[in-house]
């Protein structure tokens, strides 16, 4: 798969996506939209690609759309063309979230607007102590219902403190990120690409199938009362329990041995 907004590799089963835009903090244009909603579309059925890491080079994480290629351009679009944009931009963080493999986001410096966006839809935040995250789109206008944010912060921060990000959209730091729930560990800014790999490694080596079951039912349990939930559990843990991980899982135990996953 051949990209031009940002380089993308796979090693070992680990996925990488560096957003390449260093100059302008790795912020985003028409180009990095479409192909960021290819990439995770295509993704799931990129079967050398088991783990995603996504990161930015330079000094920044992503710092969200492009005032020059993306704003200039959308104050001069009406009606079909905007939702046309909005609908891309959206599915992105669908094909994200639908994504049956762990993303680790890697956020080396600043992530804003859609660049926090990136790092909400990911599975797992890691922040270096130099990372921020702003979600900055009332502060020019715009709805803080933006790439799903609205659906996405509150679950993981709660209502009241989603609403104070979106309305204010002031900018929080690494420490503050961790403290409401939104990292899920800060590290020294040297190590951060360390650190992402070497959980992204430790992922690979579980039961990749379970994990994507895991996500799928993170999403969709979200949305029903507990007994529909819990019929989604049962159904989905008495598929699992007929696969070989489950087995292996169970003879590893008895033998007391490291169990060795089914990769694909």
């Amino acid at each position: 798969m051949a990209y031009r907004s940002f380089v993308y590799q796979v090693e070992d089963g680990v996925a990488t996506v560096c957003l390449n835009n260093p100059d302008k903090l790795n912020a985003l244009t028409f180009e990095s939209y479409e192909e960021l909603e290819r990439l995770m579309s295509d993704l799931a059925h990129e079967d050398s690609a088991k783990v995603l890491v996504l990161s930015g080079n330079g000094k920044g994480f992503c710092s969200g759309g492009s005032v020059t290629e993306i704003i200039a351009g959308l104050v001069q679009m009406k009606g079909e063309a905007l939702y046309r944009f909005t609908r891309m931009t959206c599915n992105v963080v669908k094909n994200m979230r639908n994504l049956k493999k762990p993303i680790i986001a890697a956020v080396n410096g600043v992530a804003a607007g859609a660049g926090a966006v990136l790092a909400l839809a990911s599975d797992f935040r890691l922040l270096s102590e130099r990372a921020s995250l702003a979600f900055l789109f009332s502060r020019v206008g715009l709805s803080g219902a933006d790439m799903g944010a609205v659906y996405l912060l509150p679950k993981i921060v709660g209502l009241g403190k989603a609403t104070e990000l979106l309305f204010l959209g002031e900018t929080i730091n690494a420490e503050e990120c961790y403290r409401i729930g939104l990292a899920n560990r800060v590290v020294p800014h040297e190590k951060l690409m360390e650190e992402a790999y070497e959980l992204a490694y430790r992922v690979k080596e579980s039961p990749l199938h379970a994990l994507g079951v895991t996500k799928e039912l993170l999403h969709r349990e979200a949305e029903v009362d507990l007994e529909a939930a819990l019929e989604m559990e049962a159904q989905a843990q008495a598929r699992c329990m007929e696969r070989a991980d489950f087995q292996e899982g169970y003879r590893a135990f008895i033998e007391k041995r490291a169990p060795v996953f089914n990769r694909s």
